[in-house]
């Protein structure tokens, strides 16, 4: 406060000495120059009161710039996590569909078609060859209930044969067998994944021997006679459900032909054989 007092008094001094001391500084008299150095003492002292409030100044300004800048970013990053975390959920969420939620056993109908396969004898012995056949396997089912339904059959099978030593020479001739047959079908163990169900039916079968014996009869090769016979079928499918509708399909059974000749003896043979087939089943929409 001293030093500032003093600058006021030596600044009144120059004022009131006025250009006379700026003349003199300017033509070298020393004497009357004092007065010139107290204007500059009181220029000098002027700066330095002024020096506080700027820096004081500039400090709060670049103070203030960090702290706006500081907030920026710290809000920048802020909405960034929260974006990262509103993302994640969904990023990280699987949907999972089960295929088999539908699955009910409340269908009405349902049919199947399958590539089958079935053992057969052709003829009587003293024939040991027997007959490997190929063909496909169609079945249809009525349902009454959860577990009895009324099913039918119809399969074709197709091959060639061993034929007895005969005079024509003729080797592995063609045969065909075609069974027709329906009786109750039961839904046993089951759940979502698939199910066991047996049925028994009984029908007939048409057996083609004869067409590939070049008009030979066919005792010439020891086959049976053209004919329709009893049949039987017995055993089940095998389900595994792929969705509520699709189904694959395994189905071993047992077949059961009577098949006679009309020459010789003209007996009747019955001969059970071994069939299966693999295809998909379909289950109608309709309900019980």
């Amino acid at each position: 406060m001293c030093r500032l007092a003093a600058a006021d008094s030596d600044s009144a001094g120059c004022r009131a000495m006025g250009p006379r001391f700026l003349r003199n500084a300017m033509i070298g008299d020393a004497s009357n120059t004092q007065p010139l150095l107290c204007c500059s003492r009181v220029r000098s002292c002027k700066l330095k009161s002024m020096r506080f409030p700027v820096r004081f100044f500039l400090s709060f300004a670049a103070a203030a710039a960090l702290g706006v800048f500081g907030g920026a970013c710290g809000l920048g990053q802020g909405t960034t996590v929260q974006t990262d975390s509103q993302q994640e959920p969904a990023n990280g969420t699987y949907i999972t569909v089960d295929p088999l939620a539908g699955v009910k056993y409340d269908n009405r109908y349902d049919i199947s078609l399958g590539m089958a396969y079935a053992h057969i004898k052709a003829g009587p012995p003293p024939l040991h060859e027997g007959a490997n056949l190929g063909g496909l396997d169609l079945n249809a089912s009525f349902w009454l209930s959860k577990r009895w339904a009324v099913e039918g059959t119809g399969r074709g099978y197709f091959g060639t044969s061993g034929a007895a030593v005969n005079p024509l020479n003729i080797q592995g001739p063609f045969v065909s067998e075609t069974v027709f047959a329906a009786g109750p079908e039961w839904l046993g163990l089951h759940n979502k994944h698939g199910a066991f169900i047996a049925h028994a039916m009984i029908g007939g079968a048409y057996g083609e021997f004869e067409k590939d014996l070049r008009g030979a009869p066919p005792s010439a090769v020891n086959f049976f006679n053209d004919q329709v016979a009893l049949a039987a079928v017995i055993g089940g499918h095998i389900d595994l459900n792929r969705s509520a509708r699709w189904v694959f399909r395994i189905t071993p059974d047992a077949l059961y032909t009577r098949y006679a000749i009309n020459y010789g003896n003209k007996a009747t043979y019955p001969y059970w054989n071994f069939g299966i087939s693999v295809g998909v089943e379909y289950k109608f929409k309709k309900k019980r």
